[in-house]
C-alpha cells in the first residue's frame, strides 16, 4: 500500500535532534513515500549526524535563512538533488536570550528584530526561495506555538509567532493562484532544542499537565510530526491559511 506522500519531494528545515518535530516529520515523510532533503544552520554536521537515524539516507544543505546568498542559491542545489519540490517544512525559530525568560519590557530592538527575522520573515523568504521548484503547486507547512496568549517566559517569541501566523495567512492569499497552500501546525510544548533555550520552560509545560483535555507528553513529538505530514499530503487539497492545533486540545479550553 502506497503512503500518503508517495512520489512527493519535500524540503525540511530544523532537524536538530531526534526530539525535534522536524525529525519526526522527516521520518514519517520518508515512511509515507516522500523523497526529502534537509537544510541546517549553523551546524550542518550536527544535522548530518542526526539524519543517519532516518529510514533512508538524505542530503543536508547549509541554509541560513537570513543570508540572501544562501537563499538565492537554494533552488539550484535542490533541483540538482530532487528535480523540484512538492512541499516545504518551515521549522525555524530563534530569539536571543535577552528576548526570553521574563525580560519582555527590557528587550532591545536589535534582539526583537533578530527574533522576527529568523522566526517569522523567514517563512516568506524560504517559501520564495523554493517557489521556482513548485511549478505544479505544493504545500508549505510551518510550526507555531499558539500566539493568541501571552505565555509565561516566552516573551518576544510570542509576537514573533503572531507575525509568523499572519505571514502564513498572507502567503496563503498570494500563492493560492499558483496552487500553493500554506498552513501551520500549532504544537503543544515539547522538550526540544527550542524549548531548552527558554528559561523557565517547565512553568510553561505545567499548564498542559493541569489543563489539556487529552494527556500531553512533552517527550513525544510524533503527533505534531503527523500533523505536518498530513498537511503536506493531498488529503487537505483545499485547506490553506489554516492553523491546525496539535496540542491535546488546550487551545479550546478556557481558564
Amino acid at each position: 500500500m502506497s503512503g500518503i506522500l508517495e512520489g512527493k519531494r519535500i524540503l525540511i528545515t530544523g532537524v536538530l535532534m531526534e526530539s525535534s518535530i522536524a525529525f519526526h516529520a522527516a521520518k514519517l515523510a520518508q515512511e509515507q513515500g516522500a523523497e526529502i532533503i534537509l537544510t541546517a544552520f549553523p551546524r550542518p554536521t550536527l544535522t548530518e549526524r542526526i539524519a543517519k537515524k532516518l529510514p533512508k539516507p538524505v542530503k543536508v544543505l547549509e541554509l541560513d535563512v537570513t543570508n540572501q546568498e544562501h537563499l538565492d542559491g537554494l533552488a539550484e542545489k535542490v533541483r540538482a538533488e530532487l528535480g523540484g519540490l512538492d512541499g516545504v517544512v518551515h521549522s525555524i525559530g530563534f530569539a536571543p536570550q535577552d528576548a526570553l525568560g521574563g525580560v519582555f519590557l527590557d528587550t532591545p530592538w536589535e534582539s526583537v528584530s533578530t527574533a522576527m527575522h529568523v522566526s517569522a520573515y523567514s517563512l516568506k523568504s524560504l517559501t520564495m526561495a523554493c517557489l521556482p521548484l513548485m511549478e505544479h503547486g505544493g504545500a508549505v507547512v510551518g510550526l507555531t506555538f499558539d500566539a493568541q496568549f501571552a505565555w509565561p517566559q516566552y516573551d518576544w517569541m510570542g509576537p514573533a509567532k503572531a507575525a509568523l501566523e499572519a505571514t502564513s495567512r498572507y502567503l496563503a492569499r498570494y500563492l493560492g493562484e499558483k496552487d500553493i497552500r500554506c498552513n501551520l501546525v500549532s504544537a503543544g510544548p515539547l522538550g526540544s532544542m527550542a524549548a531548552k533555550s527558554i528559561p523557565g520552560f517547565s512553568q510553561l509545560a505545567d499548564t498542559w499537565n493541569e489543563r489539556s483535555p487529552l494527556k500531553w507528553d512533552i517527550s513525544d513529538p510524533e503527533p505534531a510530526g503527523r500533523g505536518v505530514v498530513a498537511l503536506l499530503s493531498d488529503w487537505f487539497p483545499k485547506t490553506t491559511g489554516e492553523i491546525v492545533h496539535v496540542d491535546g486540545g488546550l487551545h479550546a479550553i478556557g481558564a
